[in-house]
């Protein structure tokens, strides 16, 4: 505390008489044995009554304030704007009590909310959990105004009220399955909302609700429902495995075909690219041959043109005679005689030639 209260907390010695007569020495030995037995009376207070911890506190002039806490001073029943943080201080006994506040992450527990839905149908809800914090600068703020116990107005109170509401909008059905698990979010806002507004100093970080208890008979006909649901799921499921399944199996089935279809078409146009490159050979062998034939019957034409041409200068009169005379020089026996009956020549040939061959015989005779 500040150095006025210090000096408020040491005990006060009684003033001597006005009027008194050499009793200097005296007055102050009373004062020192005053002091000590106040100090002893209050050393044997705080050892009697240790399990009262408010008293203990309020006797106490050393005390703590945990890691996580914030410590909180009233005097006389009225709060103090002093704020200290963790760690030791002091206070005055007797007149100024304390009270650490946690102002970390803390989780309150509200067990047994008892609540009737739309139709009518009463369930419990055994336990909600309720993660908040007060932050450290409205402290002061929030105990002034709500007290300590500051959750009780605006978590405990107030999740049992807002969870009555929810289960008086919805039906059973909605509460225990369709909408169950969008209590938490709804829960959360609601309470951050009211929070905000009347105690800003409260954050609500999440809100966990277990599964409500409803009454028995109710709750075998959802379990028999749900085994229903079940069954008919898996028959569901089964149908949807078998579909997929047998599209599986279209699907290799189609797979294979188009790969059987995609390998024969390639063998296809394998084999037409074989013939028509076969084809393409064939051409090319039969322009080939053409080629070579036509050049070579261009080149007979020719030396047959050329040799009719040369014969043409060479076959003459003489040349013919010369023949003619050489061929029948080759013969062994040569006949003369106005009739040959067996052999016939030709008097324009022979028109030269005999005369010639008498005179040649004459002359050998």
């Amino acid at each position: 505390m500040d150095a006025q209260q210090q000096q408020r907390a040491g005990p006060q010695p009684p003033r001597p008489p006005a009027g008194g007569t050499g009793g200097g020495g005296g007055g102050g030995d009373f004062t020192a044995i005053f002091t000590v037995l106040l100090m002893f009376l209050a050393i044997a207070a705080m050892i009697i009554v240790p399990s009262s911890t408010t008293l203990r506190q309020s006797l106490s002039v050393l005390h703590q304030v945990p890691e996580g806490h914030v410590g909180v001073y009233w005097r006389g029943g009225a709060l103090l704007n002093t704020i200290t943080d963790p760690g030791f201080h002091l206070k005055m006994p007797m007149l100024t009590n304390f009270e650490p506040i946690q102002v970390t992450l803390q989780t309150d527990l509200v067990r047994d909310i008892p609540c009737g839905t739309k139709g009518g149908v009463m369930i419990n809800f055994e336990k909600i959990e309720v993660v908040n914090r007060l932050h450290k600068d409205y402290v002061y703020d929030t105990l002034r105004d709500y007290g300590v116990q500051y959750d009780n107005t605006w978590i405990y109170d107030k999740i049992h009220h807002e969870i009555n509401q929810f289960c008086s909008c919805h039906s059973l059905q909605q509460v225990y399955i369709d909408m169950f698990d969008q209590i938490d979010e709804k829960m959360k806002d609601a309470l951050q909302a009211d929070c905000t507004r009347y105690a800003p100093g409260i954050e609500i970080i999440s809100v966990r609700v277990t599964k409500p208890s409803i009454p028995d008979s109710i709750r075998r006909n959802f379990e028999q429902m749900e085994e229903e649901r079940t069954k008919v799921l898996i028959a569901m499921e089964k149908q949807r495995v078998s579909e997929k399944e047998a599209e599986t199996k279209k699907k290799i089935a189609v797979s294979e075909a188009e790969k059987n279809a995609h390998v024969s078409k390639i063998q296809m146009e394998q084999k037409l690219m074989e013939k028509d490159s076969a084809r393409k050979q064939e051409e090319i062998s039969n322009t080939m041959y053409l080629a070579r034939e036509k050049s070579l019957a261009d080149a007979d034409y020719y030396r047959t043109l050329k040799e009719a041409e040369a014969n043409k200068l060479m076959l003459t009169p003489q040349y013919l005679e010369l023949k003619f005379i050489e061929a029948i020089a080759n013969n062994s026996k040569i006949y003369y005689g106005n009739k040959i009956p067996n052999m016939v020549y030709d008097q324009r040939l022979l028109g030269n030639f005999l005369p010639d061959a008498v005179a040649k015989g004459n002359l050998e005779s």
